[in-house]
């Protein structure tokens, strides 16, 4: 057997190669991540005695949440603080119906209401991430840090007619502050034990040439030391450093042109892969056995630039942006306390994108939205694994490229009765080659969306979509019995409610969904190696169909000016009805028809009060629960399917504001709650190494525990 294919099995359900990107092990808000991000605005302070108007994007237009027949999640920055976040993974978490888990620090699960799930990086993603609206071509950029966040996005269905193909289980759309024609700033440091976790940002904005130039720049430092000790090779086990600067020019050529310039730099440090040996899904260990700490380093840099011209009855939006992500590793490959197997390695990948918009008034009643979009990107791994005991290395390097056009277009309706009409379509074609196949994968596909909502007064509006989304597929290495795995895609079925009081004090919004979700490609697995014959290969592939309905509730309520109540709740019934390509390609019965890691139910509650003080100050309570449903972990073994508990997380501050200056103490996981967020038993050990019963064991992370912390910020 090949060193590479056996090694690739070990981590299974996380499906990495050993080289994968390190881990920042917070699966929830309650991770503890503090929010860097936030620009000079202090956080709304409860004075407001009704409920704020939001704006989203959504549409791809400035519209009113209420007004959006789209389910979306508007998370302010605002709530980023109050709620310590610092990724748009944990800031996307806060989502009813969204799944995010992470085993390392340069890639990331996501899934939407069950769809677009994804347990390996060299997967494409299945719910698209974008900031600013560049799309991030990579599941690893859910892990990184928020500067200046204005607000995120997380849109839940497909959203390929305006968002793109990879899209199929929604979008998480990140908006950073743009410069200001003021100078407006803020400075914040946070300190938390007992892991040493601490915060340093600033960011300013304001004129460079009043009325033609405007920019922002900001930084941050963020470090923790994490809560796993390696009880081998000592230090700590999953440690997490993050450096971060941005910069964005705003150049006003007329009322009418706008282009702005935007540039990031940003470097995160931390744990690769680094489980804990168990004994079983409850057991809460954080004493890692590795005979060396697992660490990675990623940079992230890019440059975009957008375009805005109002050519009378059209708004021209034109964007192009370069990305580049590199990465090196080095660690334990075997995961225990026996010097069996290191790995290591390093890779590139390097992102280019445009996309042209055209937003059209043709009438009072009717309008649309079309474009065009391309993307190249290119990613380069090399990995190299050390038999221990023979003192043998064996290097391997693959490269994979992606190819992607696509043309789309919405035309909306405005009907009599207060009913708009909105249907769009969208064309794809893809190409992904690797170096490692011998074939291509080639996709054409048309993602088609229809939306008919009805507004029964200015603030209650109810809607139907049904909507096609789609992801492309990809190639395998020697070896696998499927050299090319297609894409997936699903039906989605939708009606909603969006509600507001005559007295704007209480918000619902509600939604019923239905997903018919062909070729599910979530499940990686082994088989065979159908090239030697002996052994089995780690590979990715379709495993079937997946019915995944339920329903969501949003709610927002300020009874009175000094409280204010958010929550939001999803049940949801996800399974794979039918595993029957997963078995003909590995020769072994799908394991479970739950999908790994995914609950049936989350939920978030969130509860503020402010009590005014004299002299212009405030003091403000806030305490929330982030909680989640049991979840299966990864077996081969169908007799013996691994759960792990659902949990509950309590995050709570304290803050007191006087005019630019706030003072909080925070806690995060404030219960000590202890969890996993990931879970794999020894079976696949079994099968990728048969004959190593040495190395057998069930790995685990653990989620953060108790944090408390002070946090300091000047806003000018």
């Amino acid at each position: 057997m090949r060193i590479s294919s056996l090694l690739a099995g070990v981590a299974l359900a996380a499906m990495l190669p050993v080289v994968a990107q390190a881990a920042d092990a917070a699966s929830t808000p309650a991770a503890g991540a503090v929010a860097s991000a936030n620009a000079g605005v202090a956080p709304d302070q409860g004075g407001a005695s009704t409920v704020d108007e939001v704006i989203v994007t959504a549409r791809k237009r400035d519209e009113h949440l209420k007004d959006v027949p789209v389910a979306v999640t508007p998370i302010t920055a605002a709530t980023l603080e109050k709620e310590q976040i610092n990724t748009v993974m944990d800031a996307a978490s806060l989502a009813p119906g969204v799944n995010i888990n992470t085993d390392a620090v340069g890639r990331a699960f996501v899934s939407i209401r069950g769809i677009g799930t994804t347990l390996i990086d060299t997967v494409q993603p299945g719910v698209g991430i974008f900031v600013d609206e560049i799309y991030q071509p990579d599941t690893s950029y859910l892990l990184s840090p928020l500067m200046d966040v204005q607000q995120v996005e997380v849109l839940r269905g497909p959203q390929g007619t305006l968002f793109g193909n990879n899209t199929l289980g929604g979008a998480i759309s990140v908006t950073t502050r743009q410069p200001t024609d003021t100078v407006r700033g803020f400075l914040t440091a946070d300190y938390a034990g007992p892991d040493n976790y601490y915060t340093v940002a600033g960011s300013i904005s304001g004129p460079i040439i009043p009325g033609v130039l405007d920019g922002r720049i900001g930084a941050s430092e963020h470090s923790q030391d994490g809560f796993e000790k390696n009880v081998v090779a000592g230090g700590h086990a999953d440690p997490l450093n993050q450096q971060s600067v941005s910069g964005t020019l705003r150049w006003i050529l007329s009322p009418d042109a706008t282009i702005t310039l935007n540039a990031y730099y940003d470097r995160v440090h931390g744990g690769e892969t680094p489980y804990v040996d168990v004994s079983g899904p409850q057991d809460y260990s954080e004493n890692a056995t590795l005979n060396v700490n697992s660490l990675a380093s990623y940079i992230y840099r890019g440059v975009n630039a957008k375009g805005v011209f109002d050519a009378g009855n059209t708004k021209v939006t034109v964007i192009g942006s370069y990305d580049n992500r590199d990465g090196r590793a080095y660690g334990d490959g075997d995961f225990s306390p026996i010097d069996f197997v290191r790995a290591g390695g390093f890779n590139t990948l390097n992102s280019y994108s445009g996309e042209a918009r055209f937003d059209t008034k043709w009438s009072d009643s009717i309008s649309s939205l079309v474009g065009v979009y391309a993307m190249d990107s290119k990613t380069s791994t090399t990995t190299i694994e050390t038999l221990v005991p023979l003192s043998l290395t064996v290097p391997s390097t693959e490269i994979s490229k992606i190819n992607q056009q696509a043309v789309f277009g919405t035309v909306f309706f405005k009907l009599p009765g207060d009913v708009e009409l909105a249907t769009g379509l969208r064309y794809d074609h893809q190409t992904v080659q690797s170096s490692d196949a011998s074939q291509e994968y080639v996709a054409n596909q048309l993602e088609p969306r229809v939306t008919l909502s009805k507004h029964w007064s200015p603030d209650s509006m109810t809607y139907l979509s049904v909507a096609r989304g789609f992801r492309g597929g990809g190639t395998n290495g020697p070896g696998a019995p499927n050299p090319i795995y297609r894409g997936d895609s699903v039906w989605t079925y939708e009606v909603g409610q969006k509600f507001e009081s005559d007295d704007h004090k209480l918000t619902l919004n509600a939604d019923v969904f239905y997903n018919d979700y062909d070729h599910y490609i979530g499940q990686n697995s082994l088989a065979p190696n159908a090239i030697t014959h002996v052994g089995f290969v780690a590979i990715n592939l379709n495993s079937g169909k997946v019915e995944s309905y339920g329903a969501e509730l949003e709610a927002d309520w300020r009874p009175v000016e000094r409280w204010e109540f958010q929550a939001n709740l999803t049940a949801m019934h996800a399974r794979i009805t039918d595993g029957s390509e997963y078995e003909q390609t590995t020769s072994m019965p799908l394991p479970s028809d739950r999908i790994l890691f995914l609950p049936d139910w989350d939920a978030y509650v969130s509860g503020s009060y402010t009590q005014p003080l004299a002299n212009d100050q405030d003091l403000r309570f806030d305490l929330s629960l982030v909680a989640k449903g049991d979840r299966v972990g990864s077996t081969l073994t169908p007799t013996s399917v691994p759960v792990m508990s659902g949990y509950g997380i309590v995050n709570g501050n304290i803050t007191w504001t006087h005019g630019p200056v706030s003072i909080a103490l925070w806690s995060t996981n404030l219960l000590d709650q202890k969890y996993l967020t990931a879970y794999l038993d020894k079976s696949l050990l079994s099968v990728a190494l048969p004959t190593a019963p040495f190395l057998w064991n069930n790995l685990a992370l653990d989620g953060d525990r108790r944090r408390v912390g002070v946090r300091i910020k000047y806003a000018f």
